[in-house]
């Protein structure tokens, strides 16, 4: 039973085979070829293509700040999330502090002992004076022995230094204070530039340390892609020197070198490179590739409208010298400009169809 469904298969296509006879796509019924009017001929030439050195980077923002703890404490308000905008100056969370509040404190009280002690001092010194002044008129009369003229004099300098003193300790808490209430303020984390916030660290209720960043914020008015580049082409990036360059998979665009740094990293035997960018969509943190050129090679191009494109499968029309159209898949390279580089597949002298590529079929003949 198998073997004759096998059979009756093979039939039907020997018949339907039959019944088609050997007419080609591009041909009428009697053999003859279709004419198609309207095409666009080129000559396929050889022409210089610029090579490019791919290099892969980051966007960055040109000002950014980390705001970090610059008191132990715990975070008793977080103002901002992410994405928030925010101005110069504005508080972004707060801390509750205790030991910073509680140095604050004992500033301020030690400010007003030393304005009682410097009072004390300048009472003391006060009565010292009018004693001295007493018993100088006394032993210039003779009433008082030199030894407690003398005696009254040392008490009175000792009562002028005490002044001093305590002038000086008062000078002294009052700086105390200062510092300690610019550290109290340290309990307020505000930002230092302005712009949008991009991280939170930390949140509501985190008990964070001196030194531990909280957030970032960035400013919006410009970005830079930061690209790595191999160390072999460390002389032939210089700064203005023009590039192509894709964001995010976004359509290509020209770009201008604004900086090389010079150091190359010993692990990865890469520099930075830094090319400004702008437009919608970029942000800190997108990916971006940069194409440097390096010089160009002799190499075939061809329209755009030239090539097609079906699936995994790139092709152009063929002219042959009798106008008779042939498809010729061929292996594309990548695009420059409004051309395709094709890498095999079509050789220098031969004709293809660059405009008009959707009216051709296989085999029929273009005028």
């Amino acid at each position: 039973m198998r073997m004759r469904l096998v059979a009756f298969i093979v039939a039907l296509m020997m018949a339907v085979t039959g019944c088609s006879g050997d007419r080609h796509e591009g041909t009428t019924s009697k053999g003859v070829a279709q004419v198609v009017k309207g095409v666009r001929l080129e000559q396929v030439t050889a022409s210089e293509v610029p090579q490019r050195q791919e290099a892969v980077g980051t966007v960055m923002a040109v000002t950014s700040a980390v705001v970090a703890a610059r008191v132990a404490g715990t975070i008793t308000a977080m103002n901002v999330k992410e994405g928030d905008r925010v101005r110069k100056g504005q508080t972004l969370a707060v801390l509750e502090a205790n030991e910073t509040l509680a140095g604050a404190s004992a500033a301020e009280a030690g400010v007003e002992e030393a304005k009682r002690a410097l009072e004390e001092a300048k009472s003391r010194k006060k009565l010292a004076d009018g004693t001295f002044q007493r018993f100088q008129k006394l032993y210039s009369e003779q009433a008082v022995t030199k030894q407690e003229f003398e005696t009254r004099k040392s008490e009175q300098e000792v009562a002028e230094q005490g002044v001093l003193r305590a002038e000086s300790r008062l000078v002294q808490a009052k700086e105390n204070s200062r510092a300690a209430a610019v550290i109290s303020g340290y309990t307020r984390l505000v930002s230092p530039i302005s712009g949008v916030v991009t991280a939170k660290a930390a949140d509501r209720g985190a008990t964070v340390f001196p030194g531990t960043p909280v957030l970032s914020v960035e400013e919006e008015s410009g970005y830079r892609l930061h690209v790595q580049v191999p160390e072999t082409l460390k002389g032939g990036v210089t700064a203005g020197q023009s590039v192509e360059m894709v964001i995010d998979g976004q359509q290509p665009r020209s770009g201008v070198v604004s900086e090389v740094v010079p150091v190359v990293d010993p692990a990865s035997r890469t520099f930075t490179v830094k090319i400004p960018v702008s437009g919608k969509g970029v942000r800190s943190g997108t990916y971006g590739r940069v194409y440097l050129l390096q010089g160009t090679v002799r190499g075939i191009l061809l329209p755009r409208g030239a090539v097609l494109e079906r699936g995994t499968l790139t092709s152009v029309w063929v002219v042959d010298s009798g106008n008779i159209a042939r498809m010729r898949l061929v292996k594309p390279g990548r695009i420059v400009g409004d051309k395709v580089e094709i890498l095999s597949g079509v050789t220098v002298g031969e004709r293809v169809v660059v405009s008009g590529a959707d009216k051709v079929t296989d085999g029929v003949k273009v005028e």
